[in-house]
């Protein structure tokens, strides 16, 4: 066997395989040439092996790897979409929270999506300064979401300005250029090649008794932790539209009403306890309570739908929901790659009710608004 395919086979195997490697023809410890990437993986995956420091006992290594030097490494050794997973993999598989807990080791991390739900998941671990330097990679990652989201939901739901109809208030902000154009296309001077207006058009304005109100309720058990967030980012946008009236509610067995907190996601995510049991119907029974116009009311569940308690009490508090004549959407996944684990039967039970039953990226979601509006 050539020796570069047994040196990879080492590497693949790892430190382990060390010893029952030794004497197979082309191989041995000594010329071994991935020694450090090696050093890096192991420190990590050796814990795979009940090893948590990442290295052998009794053996001849060097001194072995921090958790500084070992991040260090990993950015100097692979590109950037790998170190992404060691990170990730570091904090979901092998609970290494003391890339949490260490404020230079949490600020040297590179601020994405995955080390958000990682604080998010473990910030009752960390005290002190480390808690504000946690914000801090949140409103980062919380930030970035919301320049991606913002231009798509303010284009779908901006259709709550009556684009149909003539308003009187002349303002540039409210110009109708479509409309003045068309109206105007029998006026134009072919000699002079321009247009003579003789009437203006302007959109009507949003009026407050014409707001929709859209009511959010997210249950927040830990395999919701995407929905979580992206509830939060979205009705944090919701809330700044003139055209909606937002309300916020999370759950688990309890019913927390978040609509106070909506102008800092940030806070309002760190506030959040992940995991515990579920009450759907709970938490129902509460918004139905915010339903003050049903009729121009968006009343939206994002859960998975495994209901903790009994499933009949759900249903009803579904359906008396339904029937006051609001849109009920049941949203299976609030991301943006829509794949999920929902209990199916609940879904095809709550659609045979009159809800939509869905499993919506945000983008999908404010366009599927912006047509109720």
């Amino acid at each position: 066997m050539k020796q570069e395919n047994v040196n990879r086979w080492r590497l693949l195997l790892g430190q382990n395989a060390a010893g029952p490697l030794t004497g197979i023809e082309g191989y041995e410890e000594a010329s071994f040439v991935y020694k450090e990437v090696d050093e890096i993986l192991h420190y990590l995956y050796g814990r795979e092996y009940g090893d948590e420091r990442g290295y052998r006992q009794g053996g001849q290594e060097g001194s072995s790897l921090t958790v500084p030097a070992w991040l260090s490494k990993i950015r100097t050794v692979f590109p950037k979409e790998t170190v992404e997973i060691l990170e990730k993999q570091a904090l979901e598989r092998y609970n290494m929270t003391e890339l949490l807990t260490d404020r230079a080791v949490l600020e040297s991390l590179e601020p994405n999506m995955h080390l958000l739900k990682s604080i998010l998941q473990f910030k009752g671990y960390m005290k002190g300064q480390v808690i504000q330097s946690a914000k801090e990679i949140v409103r980062k990652v919380v930030e970035e979401i919301k320049r991606n989201l913002e231009s798509e939901i303010q284009t779908s739901i901006i259709g709550a300005i009556n684009r149909q109809k003539r308003g009187y208030s002349k303002s540039l902000k409210n110009f109708d250029v479509q409309r003045t154009i068309i109206k105007n296309l029998k006026n134009y001077d072919r000699k002079n090649k321009r247009f003579i207006l003789e009437q203006l058009y302007f959109h009507s304005n949003v009026q407050q008794y014409n707001k929709w109100n859209i009511v959010i309720l997210v249950d927040e058990s830990g395999s919701m932790l995407d929905s979580v967030i992206y509830s939060a980012v979205m009705a944090s946008i919701f809330s700044k539209l003139a055209a909606l009236k937002t309300n916020l509610v999370i759950f688990d067995t309890k019913v927390v009403d978040l609509s106070s907190q909506l102008e800092d996601p940030i806070d309002l995510l760190m506030s959040v306890q992940l995991g515990g049991g579920t009450h759907i119907a709970k938490a129902l029974k509460y918004g139905n309570t915010l339903l003050e116009n049903p009729g121009r009311t968006i009343f939206i569940l994002v859960s998975d739908l495994e209901e903790g308690y009994s499933m009949h009490e759900m249903y009803r508090a579904a359906q008396a929901i339904i029937d006051t004549g609001c849109k009920f959407l049941v949203l299976t996944a609030l991301d943006f790659a829509g794949n999920v684990h929902y209990n199916k039967q609940a879904a095809r039970r709550l659609a045979d009710m009159g809800a939509h039953v869905a499993a919506l990226t945000p983008n999908e979601l404010a366009q599927w608004i912006g047509k109720i509006i």
